[in-house]
């Protein structure tokens, strides 16, 4: 069983009684469809959270609040938007939903997100190119990491432009001590089974005010007139979260902290561990500015780093997409793409699927993947230098110190000295 499945059974199974009356009060009380007082009470808890002046709307996923916060910018047929390649496609692929155009922007070295210098870049290309300004500008908390907001701001209110923060691997990671999700106009969250914390599958968007929180509620349900019958003036979406998982979320806002400490505590015993494995390397914080919940705790690999089974890296076809695509399979016939991590990196993910480990390489860059190959990118080479030595490794609440050190003691194990 893979950790996020393992997770999510763990946790409905593990249930703090909190969590059981939230979710026991919605059958009981027969709210079981995407509205209720749990919906209402989770939004409260994260617009607590957040910690600011700002309209919190609880929906189906992340993907969903991204595209709602595109169709608030005004996003359409003909537009572009900017939106960080080093990220997963629920990124990019609402841009695509709305008829626009994603340009891709590449990563700064330092944080591995939007590199505020190429955006610039950017902006000025799209601008000159087809005579107008692009609609948003999305970068993304990878893997938790915060994003050189203070720039990327400067840079977007000096064009217009409005900024929408993906920050759905990044809930509870902090720039300057301020909570990501509330310096652009808009914040999206996830709470997908893998994440900081689950609904077993979620999302939210953080919003400026009421009157645009009420404008996405309007549109998250399938845009309902107020009307005694149904009368659609526009094209809605059914977006919203329902009762019985948001009864789940607010018992996990309870332990929030609780996680973002055990992640970054997770992380210490990573680095503490890795310090004396020459060619391994954990990213960490930048600076003090910094403060990831670290979603993910990553590490990148030296091409000189020799792995046992190396030379056989790639020969076998794999069977299932990864992360089980939720039991879909779509399969391929050809180990091998133009864009892969390297030899080393797909060899120790083999040999700690053998030990029972569940690793990953980092997201694919999205200028890379065939479906944008006709997208405008900005590149400078950073995000797939990264995916070729990157590795994601077990992070999660269920993750022990034990584990940690037999997750380390495997890959020094697998290294051919």
């Amino acid at each position: 069983m893979n950790e996020n499945r393992k997770r999510i059974y763990l946790c409905l199974a593990r249930m703090s009684g909190k969590e059981m009356d939230y979710v026991k009060d919605a059958f009981d009380t027969n709210w079981v469809a995407p509205l209720g007082p749990n919906v209402n009470g989770f939004e409260e808890d994260l617009k607590g959270f957040v910690g600011c002046d700002r309209e919190v709307v609880a929906l189906a996923s992340g993907t969903a609040a991204v595209h709602l916060a595109l169709i608030d910018c005004g996003v359409g047929p003909g537009d572009e938007v900017l939106v960080q390649s080093f990220t997963f496609c629920a990124s990019s692929h609402p841009i695509t939903y709305l008829g626009a155009t994603p340009v891709f922007v590449d990563s700064e070295k330092d944080s591995w997100n939007m590199d505020p210098d190429l955006l610039e870049v950017a902006i000025k290309a799209r601008i000159a190119k087809t005579g107008k300004k692009p609609k948003a500008i999305v970068p993304v908390a990878l893997y938790g990491m915060p994003y050189q907001i203070d720039r990327i701001m400067e840079i977007a209110d000096r064009y217009g432009i409005p900024v929408v923060e993906d920050a759905a691997e990044g809930l509870g990671s902090r720039f300057d001590g301020q909570v990501l999700g509330t310096f652009g106009k808009f914040g999206v969250l996830s709470f997908n089974g893998n994440k900081m914390i689950t609904t077993s599958g979620g999302g939210a968007l953080i919003c400026p005010d009421s009157e645009v929180k009420s404008k996405i509620m309007w549109y998250a349900t399938q845009a309902r007139e107020a009307y005694p019958y149904y009368q659609h003036e526009a094209i809605g979406y059914n977006y919203r979260l329902s009762n019985v998982c948001a009864g789940i979320g607010r018992g996990q806002m309870t332990v929030l902290e609780e996680h973002i400490a055990h992640h970054q505590h997770i992380k210490d015993l990573y680095v503490k561990l890795f310090k004396d494995v020459n060619g391994i390397e954990v990213h960490d914080n930048p600076s003090s500015r910094y403060d990831s919940n670290f979603w993910l705790n990553t590490i990148t690999i030296d091409p000189s780093v020799k792995i046992k089974g190396q030379e056989s890296a790639y020969k076998t076809v794999v069977k299932v997409a990864v992360g089980g695509a939720a039991g879909v399979v779509h399969a391929v016939d050809n180990p091998r793409t133009e864009c892969e991590p390297n030899d080393n990196v797909e060899a120790l993910r083999v040999f700690l699927d053998k030990a029972g480990i569940e690793a990953r390489p980092l997201w694919k860059p999205m200028h890379k993947q065939p479906v944008y190959k006709n997208a405008p990118a900005y590149v400078n080479g950073v995000s797939e230098s990264l995916f070729k030595i990157g590795m994601c490794l077990p992070s999660g609440p269920l993750v022990t110190d034990d584990d940690v050190r037999y997750i380390v003691d495997t890959i020094k194990e697998a290294i051919v000295y």
